[in-house]
């Protein structure tokens, strides 16, 4: 059985500035989520899940961010000025895609790097657009309404944002690039004929094979994706298994130390065409994706997912700061 994010088709601001850093020592367990390591200390920044909050809804108070709307706009340029505060270099990436109903969609990737001399890097990425129409809403009359994506989007940037806002802080010893890739959300709607193509990723494949540096590459990337319900679990994505076992197992294996083991279990899910998947097959890097994937909800997905119930509502702080506590400890530890 394959389910597909995509849908069906296996084709392919206010923020808390104030923090504290916490050190995470051998044979001691915080409460907080501190790291077990049995061997090293790791000395990290503390993730500040309220602030990680602020930035999803900073993002869904623009409403929408649907591609060539005016909400997509002014997200963009909040998330353009937001990560120039903190990375030592951001890119605008511009580039025009067709889209399935023969739209041309002006897509915005957007890069911002961390010691960007640095060779051995990690690419750590999230799409920021929202869904065009609600075509899983249990409400027919709201299929051709388009969505908040407070999961599905600015979850994984939220946490992306609060984790640059401590590499700001303290610089980790690899370099880190944050990629947030636009127009993956505007594929095709449930129950639509569409020409056959790749309509799912875009700003993915157009990054892949134009990547903000010339000859970039990573040692690994880390894909986010709907990771703040409050039920939220992780498990083995099929591709990021295919492409990058030794990753999942790093990362996983730092959620396990942290005391994470029941958002980030270990069973195999299905494969999902998601951004990781372009990354992978197109570009140079082997990128894993932490997705929520709910086997009862019929879609695969959390209930809200392509709905208008996909809101500010339903984002779980504490699903924010296990993501976050996680990555940042894989990032602090390398």
């Amino acid at each position: 059985m394959v389910i597909n994010k995509m849908k069906n088709k296996l084709s392919l601001c206010t923020v808390l500035f104030c923090a504290f850093v916490a050190t995470f020592t051998s044979c001691n367990k915080k409460q907080d989520g501190g790291a077990e390591t049995g061997q090293e200390t790791v000395v990290m920044p503390s993730f500040d899940a309220d602030s990680a909050f602020n930035f999803v809804k900073a993002q869904t108070d623009f409403g929408p961010r649907v591609p060539n709307s005016e909400a997509h706009e002014k997200c963009a340029t909040f998330l353009y000025e937001t990560l120039s505060r903190y990375c030592d270099t951001v890119v605008l990436q511009h580039f025009d895609s067709k889209s399935y109903d023969g739209k041309t969609l002006h897509g915005t990737n957007i890069i911002g790097s961390f010691s960007p001399e640095k060779s051995r890097r990690v690419v750590l990425s999230s799409h920021w657009d929202s869904r065009h129409v609600a075509d899983h809403d249990a409400d027919v009359n709201n299929h051709t309404r388009p969505i908040d994506g407070a999961n599905d989007g600015a979850s994984g940037v939220g946490v992306l944002l609060e984790l640059a806002r401590q590499l700001s802080m303290k610089n980790p010893e690899i370099g880190v690039d944050i990629v947030l890739f636009d127009l993956e959300d505007y594929g095709t709607p449930e129950g639509i004929d569409a020409p056959e193509g790749e309509w799912w990723g875009l700003g993915s494949q157009y990054w892949a094979q134009n990547p903000h540096r010339e000859n970039f590459t990573a040692e690994y990337g880390i894909l986010l994706d709907m990771v703040g319900a409050s039920d939220a679990r992780f498990r083995y994505e099929y591709f990021s298994a295919y492409y990058a076992q030794d990753i999942l197992s790093k990362v996983w294996g730092a959620a396990s130390q942290l005391g994470f083991g029941h958002y980030f279990v270990s069973e195999k899910s299905n494969p999902i065409t998601d951004d990781h998947y372009y990354v992978n097959t197109l570009g140079r890097v082997r990128m894993i994706d932490i997705i929520h994937q709910d086997d009862y909800t019929g879609t695969g997905f959390p209930a809200t997912w392509h709905t208008l119930n996909d809101n500010i509502e339903h984002i779980d702080k504490n699903t924010l700061s296990v993501v976050g506590k996680t990555l940042s400890h894989v990032i602090y530890s390398e």
